[in-house]
């Protein structure tokens, strides 16, 4: 039997990475064994690896279902320059392009093919998937599944009748913004019974998050752009004529913009996306319709003229920063103005079920834009993961200068108004109590006629607000679990109040505009934040250059030739080899035949120009293999557990770990020449030669074909186990 291709080679020769991301090696074993998987990853967490490496590995195509119709070809681009086999099949070509396609697929020349969800109603590519019968399936974007998300496609419930269509086929659903609810309703849908449930980190370290007062915003976007020259940013605002009014305005003083919605001619709106894909034109003024056709790595700079609907809209939007892994902002700019202008829509929602989810989707937007305390951990905190320690460092409330301040009486006042109302409203009918408002719903409830009415009207509404996340970080208010953010005063704000203590708090100083770190970018080297390589300023433009005439000729963005982060490990390494080429991220083995030799010679003669010569790359310090020379120190722990006769659900719970990630460890240490005691382990003998036998008569490592050919008295655990041991003694038959 040969040996089982090792997936770092596979992930460096086509990929031209090292490494894997988080939990990507996890996943991505998983599918291999033909388990259903819900994985959620943030935006630029790596999803698309965690089909498209298996894609290559397994027989047959992968059927990829995605929304995005302006991205298909852009995925396909960047998989044929890395030399993988790929296609798409939407409403943008003719009958006659299908057919080719699917031809093609037929022939074995498609490893992954994507599709539009409408498709798959089509009852012509249904019965071309019943005939053909993909190997995997995977769901792209799968929050759209589920009605509480926050973009819903009811073309994605065509899924349920693939499923049924194609019984066996494993399907891997990946998103980026799922609440626990969307996750159940995806799992619901899909009918996932005994999945992989994968869930990164929803953290994006390298993004600043930043709120602004919505004071003089156009010459805040102004300043926001100028100090960002020919960086790629992407602009939303609320409608489609802020969307031009934005755009023009730019335009008229230096700064040029392109707008986009769904609105525009639609030629125009593709040749402006295009343009700005492609690296032509750096910005774009768009609605969110331009939201999810973004593939771009190197969007710098995300601006929220207009605060959206919903948190995961929020964090879906932002997360198009970034993508490479680079230092990237993300400003909002915000008045309570905006609330009131999407409380129109909301309130013209028919279905009450519907509207009262929209409501408090609404007022936990507000409450984010309006907080004194760290915006990471609550974003973190809304996706169900919790942030450790007091700051994130990249924020602009944790980078902000705090001040000291005597909050007594109006924490007395905001305390008892919470109370006196009943403990059953939301901030901002609070605040307008507080204020002497004579709104309708504040009327509706008598609240006019309390003791504590109008008792702060000489106080902004804005600073009454601020109290609220103040006092939820000192312990004295607490917010209710549910979708509608409601307060109570806990037992340390009652005890506030009945002792009348006095109270110091801390809070952000808020100046107008921002003060700016010494390099005048408004960038904080922190923590938080990923640090900047040191590369070479005049040599990465050169290599710019290059990578735009290359991507001009070949019809392609600029990113599909090589991403920002290789052009800026080839500037800080300059490398004089191919070899020392080849050691730079993303350059696998299709880039490096096609475009090592042209980058090469930009960089060999700049450094003879210069008297430079080649330094280390960071990444050839991190072997191909792992991110340490042999197997990582949780690996030999597994080992080490096995030495001492511990059975695999014994090292599991011993290291609170699956029995599949144990079984993963036993593969890496194998592949890395450990020599492993399995006997222990082994199914009895009579079981080892049939699934020996299996192995070498089906011609293949994959495990699903195997246990087709055993019969489901045979388990996916005792197969894996067998297969290291064939590994291990060079594939010799018998038990």
């Amino acid at each position: 039997m040969n040996a089982r291709p090792h997936l770092h080679d596979i992930l460096k020769s086509r990929f031209g990475y090292d490494r894997f991301l988080p939990m990507q090696e996890e996943v991505i074993s998983s599918v291999l064994e033909g388990r259903d998987s819900l994985v959620l990853m943030p935006t630029g967490g790596g999803k698309s690896l965690c089909y498209q490496l298996p894609a290559l590995i397994m027989d047959g195509v992968t059927l990829v279902v995605s929304p995005l119709i302006a991205l298909m070809k852009d995925q396909v681009d960047a998989l044929s320059a890395n030399g993988i086999p790929a296609a798409f099949i939407n409403s943008m070509i003719s009958n006659r392009e299908v057919d080719r396609v699917q031809l093609e697929a037929v022939r074995g020349r498609v490893k992954l093919l994507y599709v539009a969800p409408e498709r798959l109603a089509v009852p012509r590519f249904r019965e071309f998937l019943r005939v053909f019968r993909p190997s995997l399936i995977a769901v792209d974007e799968a929050h759209c599944i589920s009605e509480w998300g926050h973009d819903f496609r009811p073309d994605y419930r065509n899924m349920r009748g693939l499923r049924h269509d194609l019984p066996g086929v494993p399907v891997i659903a990946l998103t980026a913004t799922a609440t626990e609810q969307v996750r159940a309703d995806i799992v619901e849908h899909l009918g996932f019974s005994n999945a992989g449930n994968f869930v990164a980190s929803f953290n994006r370290p390298n993004l600043k998050y930043t709120v602004r007062h919505k004071r003089q915003a156009f010459d805040g976007l102004v300043e926001l752009l100028r100090e960002r020259p020919g960086e790629s940013a992407i602009v939303y605002c609320f409608s489609r004529q802020d969307t031009e009014d934005v755009a023009r305005d730019l335009s008229r003083v230096g700064i040029p913009a392109l707008p986009y919605h769904a609105g525009l001619d639609p030629e125009l709106r593709h040749t402006n996306q295009d343009r700005f894909i492609g690296g032509e034109a750096p910005m774009v003024v768009a609605t969110i319709a331009f939201g999810m056709g973004i593939d771009k790595p190197d969007v710098r700079l995300i601006v929220h003229y207009d605060m959206p609907k919903t948190l995961e809209g929020y964090y879906q939007e932002t997360g198009r920063a970034g993508r490479d892994g680079l230092p990237s902002d993300c400003v909002l700019f915000y008045s309570y103005g905006d609330k009131i202008k999407q409380d129109y829509f909301v309130d013209r929602i028919v279905n009450p079920d519907e509207r009262r989810r929209a409501e408090a989707k609404l007022a936990t937007m507000v409450e984010f834009s309006e907080l004194r305390t760290c915006r990471r951990r609550y974003l973190l905190n809304y996706f169900g993961e919790q942030w450790g320690g007091d700051s994130c460092g990249a924020c602009d409330v944790c980078l902000a200068v705090s001040e000291e301040f005597d909050a007594t009486e109006i924490s007395q006042k905001v305390l008892s108004a919470v109370i006196r109302t009943g403990e059953r409203f939301g901030a901002g009918h609070v605040v307008q109590v507080l204020r002497g408002s004579r709104a309708a719903k504040v009327l509706e409830f008598g609240h006019d006629e309390l003791s504590v009415y109008g008792i702060a009207a000489d106080q902004s509404a804005e600073d009454i607000r601020e109290l609220f996340s103040l006092l939820l970080d000192a312990g004295m208010l607490v917010k209710l679990p549910g979708g509608y953010p409601i307060y109570e005063v806990t037992d340390h704000g009652r005890d506030f109040l009945e002792r009348r203590d006095s109270l110091t708090l801390q809070r952000p100083v808020r100046p107008d505009a921002p003060a700016r770190d010494r390099s005048g970018r408004g960038r904080t080297s922190t923590r938080g934040m990923q640090a900047a390589l040191e590369y070479d300023q005049d040599l990465y433009e050169r290599l710019r250059t290059l990578r735009r005439r290359l991507a001009d000729k070949s019809g392609v963005p600029a990113f599909v030739v090589f991403g920002d982060t290789s052009l800026q490990h080839m500037a800080y390494a300059m490398p004089q080899s191919v070899e020392s080429f080849a050691a730079i991220p993303g350059v696998g083995q299709a880039k490096l035949s096609k475009y090592g030799e042209v980058f090469l010679e930009v960089i060999q003669a700049y450094a003879s120009e210069n008297g430079l010569a080649e330094r280390s790359s960071i990444a050839a310090k991190t072997p191909t293999r792992s991110p340490r020379m042999g197997p990582s120190a949780t690996h030999n722990e597994t080992k080490r557990l096995l030495e001492s006769g511990l059975n695999v659900g014994e090292i599991a719970g011993d290291r609170g770990l699956t029995q599949q990630t144990v079984l993963n460890h036993f593969e890496r240490l194998v592949a890395e020449g450990e020599n492993l005691h399995l006997a222990p382990l082994m199914p009895p003998s009579e079981r080892v030669q049939r699934i020996s036998e299996a192995f070498n008569t089906v011609g293949s490592e994959m495990l699903t074909p195997v246990l087709e050919a055993l019969g489901t008295e045979y388990t996916y655990e005792e197969l894996r186990l067998v297969r290291l041991w064939m590994t291990q003694s060079s594939g010799l038959k018998g038990g």
